[in-house]
């Protein structure tokens, strides 16, 4: 029965708990967990804060929160009854006894009065006893007085519960400080060891303020009349931490810590030094070197220290062992500690990065955003360390001190430190946060101020001409920050420590300003021969201010090659001899060393751009002329009806090959012996992909591929600069190569392919890049005839390759079609004057039909007559125009200038290099080459991308290529009268 009553009412209630069920599932669906935020410091006075909770709670009866607040004790008056549970249970003390017992858990008759905490209390000189020596509580506490004369020289020790013996600065015959003795720290100091008036103030520069530090008020005096009347080893270092907490700094006021530090410093002068080091005295810390003029020089520049680094071999040797000797702000040492174990490094980085700080010859640089409100917890009091570079040894370890320059120390009010070498004051003990110097009512209160060690950095100058991996003493140099707090959960201070290399470059700038000034000088004699060879082409005898721009112009080239030729070898020289040295005798110059090198790229690159734009501009301006060698095949004739009268015509000849060859022209403007997609393509493969780039960080590592757990440094410019050029000019070298030899021989020669193209064209080409100088080349058909069908072209090139026919060259039995010529100035007077009635007419806008060929026809008479006239200048037609055929001279080659001038006859000279390439790209490798090398650097040295700079340097081909080509369309249809419609 029971059970089918149980059945029933679970059948009963089956819908409403599933129902209930169902909305419970929603319910822990969309919950999120979600909590207040609340501290120890919101509770209320009754409450304490539930650590597993996290949320406050309130106290029991007859009980008030802990000075923690984390936990509830009993109220005045009530004692604490021991329980199995969280909470306590408090109860109130009996008439007859009414003092709680020191540990709260008893009550007792008291001999004299209570305390405001409900405590017995003794006067002074006495000990509390409350116990029995077996622990029971006694029925009334008595008051036990320390004997404080001899031979106890007992005092109630700092609890209160047991006498122990007084401080040895004590009187002998009494524990008791009297008058005219001071009563401080602790001490009893003698009168006139030291005038009580010293100046407990912490001077914070950065903020222009000054702060009473409750630490210095309550210890400066007593450490350093301690440190002074008793010599007293932890007073002394107690004080020279106040000291380094303010900076170093001495001013007027020499009652300040520093100024009190120097005065006993000078008192000690007397006794011996400290382990042989003259500004280490005896009993105090060694906090500075001295005020000597010069004294720093000294010290960093005079002593190698006596280590060998190299890089690689049996001995190579690049670890940096550095030791600390850390003191707490008390003054006690705590230990000896090796630097980079998380102590100078304040950013939290792994372990394996923050080793790579100590191997030699790596540049490391670490900065971080640190939280203040961390900062509180993890350095709630400065530790003060002493830094040493260890030397090793055989029988016993030798330390060397390392110098320390603190930025922020002030000299009378001056950052002596933040001048030239000559007026620095070296120091030695640092700190990194200081937590406790700007905490000015007590020493609980919140600080108003903190400062921080905000930059750390080691620096090592190589020797001179060493050749063994010698140093200088490491430069230690640390800036401090001083931050005003204000709100804690929001406020950051940015650090950073950084390890440096320095070389002495005055040697290495002095060769490069030479070598820079001597090639300077010969880039001025070539550009004024330039000038000359420029002169003489133009057939202008006078220097005008035309002749100044161009010589300006021609010079800004040549030494943009002098610019880069110097920073392509000094990159290369660092690339090579900095990553491949074994014993260390380089090492790379530093960012603001490298500045002069980046302004000798920036000049490469704007007067390359300039001889860039100068040589773009004048190619596609140059005068060029299509001579058509095509005559009618019969003398047959056809009748024309014009005005009403007939009129006899001979046949025209097509004018399909002149477009055709200006066509296969348009084409050729732009080819380069290169290609610039596949020279970007490589040069980033090998920069980025097979890591290139790695070899351009400043360590001495040659390695392409580097671990990603391991420390990145920061990049060279000199040796970023060094990587790229070289890739660029060795792949670009190669291509050339590759064109040269492979692909021009067998694949494809679009220049000879032109100048064969001509040859079947029955076409001359005429381009004349300077007012009396060019080049031509002769394409005349040695068939007579090159308007015909396909059946007679073949026959006629068959027979061509079978030398049943004359050679195509301009002189007989002869194969050389292209020329440079130097033309007389009558000659190109006479091109000039049929010229300008070319361009006096606008061409047509469309194809021309018969209503406009009246109009037109002066204008293409005029061009039948140029066509004629250079037809006939060939044909040695006009003896007053005439012309020689000659070789150049070898020098006259080298130098680019002709020796001889056309006065009487023009000069045609045999040039079977192609030389008219050069008012192409094709021509002017060398110079895109540089120019596209040196905008790559540019870009990357600007962004450190290669990736942006790759991009970009495409975008800039892909500009320049396409105005080259719409110009150079422009000008063609201009001088040559093809309408640019026929140009595909």
């Amino acid at each position: 029965m029971a059970t089918g009553t149980l059945r029933l009412a679970t059948v009963s209630h089956k819908v409403p708990l599933a129902l209930f069920l169902l909305l419970y599932i929603d319910v822990l669906r969309g919950q999120q967990y979600i909590i207040p935020l609340k501290t120890p410091l919101d509770c209320e006075p009754g409450e304490f804060f539930d650590i597993s909770s996290l949320s406050c709670a309130s106290c029991g009866a007859n009980q008030r929160r802990s000075t923690t607040g984390l936990s509830c004790i009993c109220q005045n008056g009530y004692q604490t009854l021991t329980t199995d549970k969280v909470s306590i249970d408090c109860q109130q003390c009996p008439a007859d006894k009414p003092g709680v017992t020191r540990d709260g858990f008893g009550c007792i008759r008291c001999p004299g009065s209570l305390s405001e905490d409900g405590k017995c209390q003794c006067p002074d000189g006495n000990v509390l006893v409350e116990r029995d020596i077996n622990g029971t509580f006694l029925e009334e506490a008595r008051c036990d007085a320390c004997i404080g004369a001899s031979p106890a020289f007992s005092v109630p020790n700092s609890s209160g519960n047991s006498c122990e013996r007084c401080q040895a600065s004590f009187i002998a015959t009494s524990c008791t400080c009297k008058s005219p003795n001071i009563l401080s720290g602790g001490l009893c100091i003698p009168p006139g060891s030291l005038s009580t008036n010293v100046n407990p103030s912490v001077n914070f520069a950065q903020l222009k303020s000054s702060v009473l530090s409750a630490w210095f008020v309550e210890n400066l005096y007593s450490s350093s009349a301690a440190c002074l009347a008793f010599s007293n080893l932890t007073a002394c270092q107690a004080l020279g931490n106040m000291c380094v907490m303010n900076m170093h700094s001495f001013s007027s006021v020499s009652t300040d810590a520093c100024g009190l530090f120097n005065t006993i410093f000078r008192s000690r002068a007397a006794l011996s030094s400290t382990q042989d080091i003259s500004y280490w005295r005896a009993t105090l810390p060694w906090l500075f070197y001295g005020d000597e003029p010069g004294l720093a020089s000294r010290v960093l520049q005079t002593d190698p220290v006596p280590i060998n680094f190299s890089f690689r071999g049996g001995k190579k040797n690049t670890d940096i062992t550095l030791l600390a000797a850390v003191y707490n702000v008390r003054g006690e040492f705590l230990r000896w500690e090796s630097v980079g174990e998380n102590n100078l490094q304040l950013c939290p980085k792994p372990a394996s990065k923050q080793a790579a700080a100590f191997s030699f010859g790596t540049a490391y640089q670490e900065s971080c955003d640190l939280s203040v409100e961390e900062l509180f917890g993890t350095h709630p009091e400065p530790l003060f360390y002493d830094v040493f570079l260890d030397l090793g040894g055989e029988e016993t370890r030798k330390l060397l001190p390392l110098p320390t320059l603190v930025t922020n120390q002030q000299y009378s009010g001056r950052f002596i430190n933040q001048e030239s070498i000559k007026n620095w004051y070296l120091s030695r003990r640092i700190l990194l946060v200081d937590m406790l110097s700007g905490r000015e009512k007590s020493l609980s209160s919140r600080p108003k101020v903190i400062r921080v060690a905000s930059s750390i950095k080691i620096k090592f100058q190589l020797v001179p001409r060493t050749q063994e991996g010698q140093v200088f003493p490491p430069l230690m140099t640390v800036t401090y920050t001083d931050v005003p707090i204000t709100d804690l959960k929001t406020q950051t201070v940015s650090t950073t420590f950084a390890v440096e290399y320095k070389m002495e470059q005055k040697e290495a700038q002095i060769k490069t300003d030479t070598a820079l000034g001597v090639m300077g000088g010969v880039a001025v004699l070539y550009a004024l021969l330039k000038t000359v060879s420029w002169k003489r082409r133009i057939a202008s005898p006078l220097i005008d201010a035309t002749t100044m721009l161009k010589f300006l112009l021609f010079y800004a080239g040549d030494l943009a090659n002098v610019f880069f030729a110097v920073t392509v070898g000094t990159g290369l020289y660092w690339l090579i001899f900095y990553k491949a040295q074994k014993f260390v005798s380089v090492l790379l110059p530093l960012p603001a060393q490298e500045e002069r090198f980046v302004t000798y790229i920036g000049s490469a690159f704007a007067l390359k751009a300039i001889q860039f734009l100068h040589k773009f501009f004048l190619q596609v301006s140059i005068d060029m002329f299509l001579i058509d060698w095509e005559r009618p095949r019969s003398k047959s004739t056809r009748t024309v009806h014009a005005a009403g009268e007939s009129k006899r015509e001979i046949p025209p000849v097509s004018i399909w090959r002149t477009y055709f060859v200006a066509n296969e022209w348009n084409e050729i403007q732009t080819i380069r012996k290169i290609s610039p997609s596949f020279q970007i393509m490589a040069v980033l493969f090998f920069l980025e992909v097979l890591g290139f780039s790695n070899l351009a960080l400043r360590d001495p590592l040659a390695t392409l591929q580097r671990p990603s757990q391991a420390y990145t440094p920061s990049y060279s410019l000199i040796l970023r600069y060094g990587v790229a050029t070289s890739l660029w000019l060795c792949i670009g070298a190669l291509q050339v190569i590759f064109f040269t030899v492979f692909h021009e021989h067998f694949v494809e020669d679009k220049i000879r392919q032109f100048v064969d193209l001509c040859s079947i064209s029955n076409i001359s080409v005429l381009l004349l890049s300077h007012r009396c100088y060019g080049y031509y080349i002769h394409g005349r058909s040695v068939h007579g005839h090159a308007d015909t069908n396909m059946e007679e072209m073949n026959n006629n090139l068959k027979r061509e390759a079978e030398s049943l026919c004359g050679q195509r060259g301009l002189l007989p039995n002869t194969e050389i079609q292209t020329f440079q010529v130097s033309l007389t100035n009558r000659l190109r007077s006479q091109y000039d004057s049929i010229r300008d009635s070319l361009i006096r007419r606008n061409r047509p806008s469309r194809l021309i039909d018969a209503s406009t060929a009246s109009v037109s026809e002066p204008h293409y008479r005029a061009y039948h007559t140029m066509n004629h006239f250079l037809g006939s200048i060939i044909d040695h037609a006009h003896p007053d125009m005439d012309y020689i055929v000659k070789d150049k001279l070898m020098f006259e080659r080298l130098i680019g200038m002709e020796f001889l001038e056309p006065s009487d006859r023009s000069i045609f000279y045999n040039d079977e290099a192609h030389s008219f390439s050069d008012v192409l790209f094709y021509g002017n490798e060398a110079t895109l080459l540089i120019f596209d090398t040196l905008f790559f650097c540019v870009v990357d040295l600007g962004s450190q991308s290669f990736v942006l700079a790759a991009v970009l340097t495409y975008v800039q081909q892909m500009i320049f290529r396409i105005l080259r080509n719409s110009l150079g369309r422009k000008n063609l249809v201009s001088k040559t009268l093809v309408d640019e419609r026929f140009l595909i």
